[in-house]
């Protein structure tokens, strides 16, 4: 026993008819758990040393218990971050999977099979990581490990920022339809600098110039597809919903006349537009409509009435451009090309907005009909 302990032990004993007893106080937060105010017990020994060794014992389980009486009567550290058997099992709250189907079952009437897709693949997720619990079981802790695993996964920013926007929808109407008492644990979860970037590169005019040729030499479908993005920007599911009624071919005023199908919803309200041909994409346009007379479609293996297959389009697309443009560059590239291109012969903004689909900014914009076809089609003779 250390000379300290020995010490200490001694102060809390006391001697009656040379029997050594240990006495102490009980200290005042716990006392009230005791009918004394102290504690005496006969340690049944004459002998100092062992008397001070049973002393030490009995003041170390003392000191024990009433740290475990203090301990009660404090708050537990973190009890906001417990998961109670309540919240993990209320029959009155959706679980994650649930509000999905109530979210597709009231906002994908209309919408492309893209918007299924993403809202079960990103709640899927969610669920590998997290598991399928009711709303009110997530907590800002588990929106964080899910942007971690995110990040993990080598998802650039805009990719995980747009996994969470779906998820936050599709969290924040279940609460609004049902009531729920609940937060959207995966509203305004930080996202940390640093997160890779997706930033797709324009093509070089050389090689779209290049490509164009490749496309005539091998005059298939595909190629076709490609030669029609490279001189029109237009997005690949819309040329992939197109119909052959949608081809006008007019002399000098030729276009895709762009608007929505049953098989083909488009972006956004600015995305209905005229498109002047020009180029690459005139002669794209004519061999689409003398191939496949038995059809409306103008591309028919991509696109039926059940709708189109744009993540196939696109995959076939990437990997022969793959071989024929720089690092990074894509198909959806033509697009960012062909906004340059118009830039680079001075177009006005307003015109380049109105034939890429892109919104314009301004109350001004929102009258009238925009510009005629003949002077759309004059500045896209530019860019060849």
């Amino acid at each position: 026993m250390s000379k300290l302990m020995y010490k200490s032990s001694l102060t809390h004993l006391s001697v009656r008819s040379g029997i050594f007893y240990f006495v102490r106080r009980i200290p005042t937060d716990v006392r009230h758990h005791y009918r004394a105010d102290r504690v005496s017990l006969s340690l049944r020994t004459k002998s100092m040393p062992i008397a001070a060794r049973s002393a030490a014992s009995i003041n170390q389980r003392l000191e024990d218990y009433w740290l475990g009486l203090r301990l009660q009567q404090i708050a537990i550290p973190a009890i906001n971050l417990v998961r109670t058997p309540e919240a993990l099992d209320a029959p009155d709250c959706l679980t994650l999977s649930e509000a999905r189907d109530l979210y597709l079952r009231l906002k994908s009437a209309g919408k492309e099979q893209t918007f299924v897709r993403s809202a079960h693949r990103n709640v899927e997720y969610v669920i590998k990581v997290l598991g399928d619990h009711p709303l009110s079981a997530y907590s800002t802790v588990d929106a964080a490990k899910f942007r971690d695993w995110l990040i993990d996964q080598g998802m650039a920013r805009d990719t995980i920022k747009r996994v969470f926007g779906s998820i936050r929808s599709i969290i924040n109407l279940a609460i609004k339809e049902q009531g729920l008492g609940c937060s959207n644990a995966f509203s305004g979860t930080f996202m940390p600098d640093g997160l890779p970037v997706t930033q797709r590169q324009p093509i070089p005019l050389s090689d779209i110039y290049k490509i164009q040729e490749k496309c005539r030499n091998q005059d298939d479908e595909l190629r076709w597809i490609i030669a029609l993005l490279s001189d029109t920007g237009m997005r690949l599911g819309e040329a992939m919903g197109l119909l052959k009624s949608d081809i006008v071919l007019d002399g000098d005023n030729s276009y895709i006349d762009l608007k929505p199908h049953p098989w083909r919803r488009l972006k956004t309200p600015g995305s209905k537009r005229q498109i002047p041909l020009v180029g690459s994409s005139l002669w794209a346009a004519k061999r689409a409509l003398g191939q496949h007379i038995d059809t409306k479609f103008a591309f028919p293996k991509y696109c039926s009435d059940e709708g189109h297959q744009t993540n196939s389009a696109s995959a076939a697309l990437n990997k022969w451009l793959k071989a024929h443009t720089p690092e990074g560059c894509v198909v959806h590239s033509f697009r960012h090309s062909f906004r340059d291109r118009l830039r680079a012969v001075e177009c006005p903004a307003e015109i380049i907005d109105q034939v890429g689909g892109w919104a314009t900014a301004g109350v001004g914009s929102g009258y009238g009909n925009g510009y005629p076809i003949e002077v759309l089609g004059r500045w896209m003779q530019r860019i060849e």
